[in-house]
């Protein structure tokens, strides 16, 4: 695929046409169409791949993968168009089932997210942009009432409603460390193929995920979301966990999968050795993630940054301004958590997991804050690109940051989903039935 040959990720429109040329092509097995439309006036599209075995575009069970839920997330949309072309070729995994793909859940922040082929940490935040937590399609539900959701959410769960997915794939991606998966659900087996995938394609497997703190874990790098009430600890409650769309799957007995892939990778997510000093560590990090926002929140503060459309402001102020500061408030909460509920023993791979994390935290504020600033010519922004700069050099440092080919993250993407549907269908249903047939 040309996308792929060319090391970049595809837009939205792109995907869009791709889909479009693949449906025309394969007429009677592949279908385009709308669910939705965004808060922009965007469409949601479906590429639907017909199951084997039945009528056209009919099946006895259906698997979902949803792309871009995150906006600076966008491995995702070229994994889908990878994997609808694999089913084609080998129509093994369509057996009675058909294969549905969300190409952008989120496409206005798509296009808010400018970096389609970076070359750096630096140039990725460049173009940064991610949404804050109620204006992402897949949380929305844990931080909103159900009369505010936005109409990315409710085409996502009317999807779900639909096609009663024993399998819902979300895709997902972090800038730099290795990758992992969480599970509404355990998938017996999944851990030996996602191992065998990332070993052979030299990916680091985030075995400490800062996400999965504490959670069960069937093997390196898999994580079961815990029932609420556990003392498991993490970035965010399973509580709040269970209200996402996630969980929406689960009225209808299936599973949800979220893949994670690595844009840079670094060894030291991958590294079981216990760590000399974990609470000493976490707040070491905590400390720093307190001062490295307090710099970005005095700029924010400062810089008294109109919010206006033109001719006052820019066309995105609004929405990254939003973003800016959701982060910044959201970092409290973070530190807190890690000097309150510090662990007696953790892992090399954890400490190193928390401290990308926040990093990440800081930078995105920060990168976010300078697209603003520059493009409004404001006094502060040299400054704030200074310290943006300095930060991704010194994440990518301090990591050993190696860049994974856009190819090798969907390689192990595509590899992981059809290792998940496999395994789910060996396993059967979480209630004692198989999978070979639609729930009512």
């Amino acid at each position: 695929m040309t996308l792929l040959r060319d090391m970049r990720y595809p837009t939205p429109r792109e995907l869009g046409l791709a889909a479009r040329a693949l449906a025309e092509e394969h007429p009677g097995e592949v279908r385009l169409r709308r669910a939705g439309t965004s808060r922009a006036g965007q469409p949601l599209l479906v590429l639907s791949v017909a199951a084997t075995g039945g009528a056209p575009l009919g099946a006895d069970r259906n698997v979902l993968v949803v792309a871009g839920a995150h906006a600076n997330e966008p491995v995702g949309g070229a994994t889908v168009l990878s994997l609808a072309r694999r089913l084609l070729d080998d129509p093994a995994p369509r057996a009675g089932c058909g294969w549905h793909f969300l190409l952008c859940a989120d496409p206005d922040g798509a296009n808010l997210h400018r970096t389609p082929r970076p070359y750096s940490l630096l140039d990725y935040h460049r173009g940064f942009f991610r949404p804050p937590g109620p204006e992402q399609p897949e949380w929305a539900p844990s931080l909103l009432p159900p009369d505010r959701l936005p109409p990315e959410t409710l085409a996502l769960t009317a999807l779900i409603d639909e096609l009663r997915p024993v399998l819902q794939v979300s895709l997902h991606a972090t800038d730099l460390g290795g990758s992992w998966v969480q599970l509404t659900r355990d998938i017996p087996g999944l851990a030996e193929p996602f191992a065998k995938s990332a070993a052979e394609l030299r990916i680091p497997v985030e075995n400490g995920a800062s996400d999965a703190a504490g959670w069960p874990s069937p093997g390196p790098g898999i994580f079961v979301i815990p029932q609420p009430g556990s003392e498991a600890a993490g970035a965010f409650h399973p509580e709040d966990t269970r209200l996402s769309t996630w969980y929406h799957a689960h009225r209808y007995a299936g599973t949800t999968a979220i893949v994670e892939v690595p844009m840079w990778a670094s060894d030291l997510v991958d590294d079981p050795a216990p760590h000399p000093d974990p609470r000493g560590a976490l707040r070491m990090l905590a400390e720093r993630l307190t001062t490295d926002a307090a710099l970005v929140a005095a700029v924010r503060g400062g810089a008294r940054v109109p919010e206006e459309p033109p001719p006052y402001g820019t066309p995105v102020a609004a929405p990254l301004l939003r973003a800016v500061d959701w982060t910044l408030a959201l970092i409290p909460q973070v530190a807190a958590e890690w000097t309150a509920g510090a662990p007696a023993e953790a892992t090399a791979a954890y400490i190193a997991s928390i401290d990308a994390f926040g990093r990440r935290l800081s930078l995105r504020a920060a990168a976010m804050l300078l697209r603003v600033l520059r493009a409004q010519g404001h006094p502060a922004a040299p400054g704030l690109d200074r310290l943006v700069t300095g930060w991704c050099e010194d994440f990518a440092a301090r990591f050993g940051a190696r860049w994974v080919p856009v190819a090798t993250q969907v390689e192990h993407q595509a590899r992981t989903v059809l290792a998940a549907y496999d395994r789910l269908v060996a396993a059967g249903r979480p209630d004692g039935t198989t999978v070979s047939s639609r729930s009512s």
